[in-house]
């Protein structure tokens, strides 16, 4: 195998914040000369098709989505219903099992990537196929929930439990807070489709796989993806930071002009992914406290809680304050393109993964706002370890962040007398310069590749 390619199946969770990560993996492995074969929704597809630079070694495999009772018709993601609706879509997807045993019996691959699919292992045995549990998730996060030495499955979870780290895990900042730790143990012990708690299915995927690999870099977060090794007697890969490559498509012109009326690097850009929808008192909160800074903005949310459009849910007067400084937009926009603007300063990210790793190359400072699930460690390893972005403040018991809150982060790393806003956006630059380095991906890539290579 040393000397040819591979060819891989991708199967990730039905996320958006899952299936483009992927995607950026599948470029890495096709700019080796492997072959993918990439899984996904119908609808879908027309969404990530941009992102697939190399259509001639990429194939995009639509897989139908069974109705689940209580999904409504047509979901296929977890963009396209509420939270407390992700475990059917798990459960659809764990119902497309048949399907995807009768692929890879005729595509024949070398190994799957997957991630919340616990069942593939059990099947790629049987197939003679590798199974990779590709994580985009934070080795940290994983490591600090599901963490075998927490015995979970034995002993149960519940919020006080989530206040300290697991035994044996690496010396770290990462510190929750009691509706923090308290959401966190609900989240991670609910059913999480087909009568399997997230945690029983995350605990299945990791212990049963072939190997871990990790989108991150040992310089980030070696110590806690040695830590999951350990715990789960398996082989641990890191990929690298596989910084995503710009789509093949130009900023429209409409986004052009509107970001271009801006001096450079004045500009706030606020996103929080796919999903997060806030609640009204928040999301007001929010936009007040980018008021409060006194530099133009971008805000590209979904509309909060009863909200059915964006503008409905602003505070009164805002607009009339606001015009032609404040820019409100409910649905999706092109957020690398964006973050490479020059006239975008800063970024008020909700901490997840991808955004993190594309903000992390960008020259914007890192405004830190996580809600729910690894967002919340996200923030903390970003903030207190690798001390490269300043978090919102937030109620140590409920949770809640006030306008000042939100204004009084974005000013510190705007301000060049704050000693921690100098602090933040040397180590950004320096990371930055890291991640980017000449060389740096294709050494992680390379070993990847050759680690998977000892597999077959």
């Amino acid at each position: 195998m040393a000397d040819r390619s591979f060819h891989i199946a991708m199967y990730p969770w039905f996320a958006l914040g899952h299936i483009t990560p992927y995607v950026h993996m599948a470029n890495k492995l096709a700019e080796r000369g492997h072959k993918i074969s990439f899984f996904l929704p119908p609808k879908t597809q027309h969404k990530v098709e941009a992102f697939n630079l190399h259509p001639h070694l990429i194939t995009f495999i639509p897989i139908s989505v069974p109705h689940v009772e209580g999904l409504p018709l047509g979901a296929e993601t977890t963009n396209d219903v509420p939270f407390p609706l992700h475990p059917l879509i798990m459960t659809a997807m764990d119902l497309t099992k048949p399907d995807i045993e009768a692929y890879l019996r005729e595509l024949k691959p070398h190994f799957v990537f997957y991630d919340f699919t616990c069942w593939l292992p059990t099947l790629t045995r049987r197939l003679g196929i590798k199974s990779v549990v590709y994580c985009i998730v934070s080795s940290g996060t994983i490591g600090y929930l599901l963490s075998p030495a927490r015995k979970t499955l034995e002993k149960g979870m519940i919020g006080s439990d989530l206040l300290e780290p697991p035994e044996g895990f690496p010396s770290s900042s990462i510190k929750l807070r009691a509706h923090e730790a308290q959401a966190l143990a609900a989240v991670t012990t609910m059913d999480f489709g087909s009568g399997l708690s997230f945690v029983e299915r995350q605990l299945m995927s990791l212990s049963d796989c072939d190997i871990i690999g990790f989108k991150t870099c040992r310089e980030i977060e070696g110590p806690y993806g040695e830590y999951i090794g350990s715990q789960f007697g398996k082989p641990v890969i890191f990929a690298g930071p596989v910084v995503p490559n710009l789509p093949k498509i130009a900023l429209e012109k409409q986004w052009e002009k509107l970001l271009s009326k801006f001096q450079p690097k004045t500009m706030i850009f606020c996103a929080f992914g796919s999903e997060c929808v806030l609640k009204k008192d928040q999301f007001q909160e929010l936009v007040l406290g980018l008021e409060l800074t006194g530099l133009p903005f971008l805000v590209a949310l979904k509309p909060p809680m009863g909200a059915k459009t964006i503008e409905s849910a602003l505070p009164e007067g805002f607009q009339e304050r606001l015009k032609g400084r404040g820019i409100l937009h409910g649905g999706w926009v092109p957020q690398q393109l964006i973050l490479r603007h020059r006239s975008v300063g800063y970024f008020v990210t909700h901490c997840g993964s991808g955004s993190l790793a594309e903000g992390m190359v960008s020259d914007c400072q890192l405004v830190l706002l996580p809600h729910v699930g690894d967002q919340i460690i996200n923030a903390r390893l970003m903030a207190r370890d690798l001390k490269i972005g300043v978090e919102v403040e937030k109620g140590d018991e409920d949770g809640v962040f006030t306008k000042y809150d939100v204004c009084k982060a974005v000013k510190t790393v705007m301000d060049h007398d704050n000693e921690l806003g100098n602090e933040v956006r040397t180590n950004h630059a320096k990371w930055k310069e890291f991640l980017l380095k000449p060389g740096l991906e294709n050494s992680y890539m390379d070993d990847f590749v050759k680690q998977l290579h000892a597999l077959v």
